[in-house]
């Protein structure tokens, strides 16, 4: 199993537009340790010709073109072969937007989010005008199933998927009358891939850890994980206002029951992925980072790669 780290920042990339934070404002400056990122996007291949994207971020396509890895091989194709969401929220699904252009694709959701994303809202119908028009997969939970790619022979791909319930909350843009008919455990999953004996977890957004998903971490050779924000109140302390990172749904890293206290999980390499513009990680020099680096974690960057 191939992963390839396509982007690593949070929402709004890095830096952000609009931001004039210390750590946007040093790096404009050119006085940052760190470079540039994308908002978060993972691919994972089994073979040499066909890509599973994990889920599909704002810059997409710019992340595509800038890797060979995702040219065409002809005058209308693409090595993407299948997207799998791990929820409805708009940095996870905005990128769908960007393969519109008559490409059949298949992807995967819960029922939940699959019905916000075709019933909530009618501008994901731009997905149907391809021919065939876009398959929707069901991702039940705690079951895995072999994702299969959209070919000639449609064939079942040696990657099998896990959808582990994390209990998160749907987006605000979804009406409370279809929230109030959808089940919670559906909003925000985890995904447990396996190839060949080989376990990699995947989970860009952590509203909380139950012992389910403490141990289905454990198990896992390699976890890409939440590292949104440093602190709980991250943002209050930059902008003097705002929700705490439990509040918006992101376990923090540090302090009392933050991520690094709450998950040891010695066997499993553990990487860090959708950081905050804010987060002092994001400075390769500062003790936040070091100490990221201390307790044997890592931090991705845009590029990264993991063979498993």
């Amino acid at each position: 199993m191939r992963i390839k780290v396509l982007g690593s920042a949070a929402g709004g990339g890095f830096p952000q537009w609009n931001c004039g934070c210390s750590n946007c404002s040093r790096f404009r400056a050119g006085s940052f340790a760190g470079g540039a990122r994308t908002q978060a996007q993972v691919a994972v291949s089994s073979s040499a010709s066909l890509w599973l994207l994990l889920n599909a971020s704002p810059d997409l396509r710019q992340q595509l073109l800038s890797n060979p890895e995702f040219a065409p091989a002809d005058l209308r194709s693409t090595p993407i072969a299948a997207i799998i969401l791990t929820s409805a929220d708009t940095d996870c699904v905005l990128g769908l937007l960007h393969l519109r252009e008559f490409q059949p694709l298949q992807i995967y959701a819960t029922d939940s989010v699959r019905r916000v994303l075709t019933q909530e809202n009618s501008l994901f119908r731009t997905l149907e005008r391809s021919s065939p028009p876009v398959c929707w997969n069901a991702l039940p939970l705690g079951r895995p199933i072999p994702i299969v790619y959209l070919s000639n022979s449609n064939a079942a791909a040696p990657l099998c998927c896990r959808a582990v319930p994390l209990y998160g909350e749907f987006p605000d843009y979804v009406s409370r009358e279809l929230r109030r008919t959808l089940p919670k455990e559906e909003a925000v999953i985890a995904v447990e891939l396996t190839d060949g004996g080989k376990k990699f977890f995947y989970a860009p957004s952590l509203p909380g850890l139950s012992e389910g998903s403490k141990a289905v971490i454990g198990e896992s050779d390699v976890a890409l994980l939440d590292g949104t924000f440093w602190t709980d109140d991250e943002l209050r302390q930059v902008r003097g206002e705002g929700k705490t990172a439990r509040e918006i749904g992101h376990i923090p890293l540090s302090g009392p029951e933050g991520l690094f206290e709450q998950l040891e999980a010695p066997r499993t390499r553990r990487i860090l992925i959708h950081l905050n513009n804010t987060n002092p990680v994001l400075d390769s020099g500062s003790p936040a980072h070091r100490q990221v680096c201390e307790t044997g974690w890592e931090v991705s960057s845009d590029g990264m790669e993991i063979d498993l």
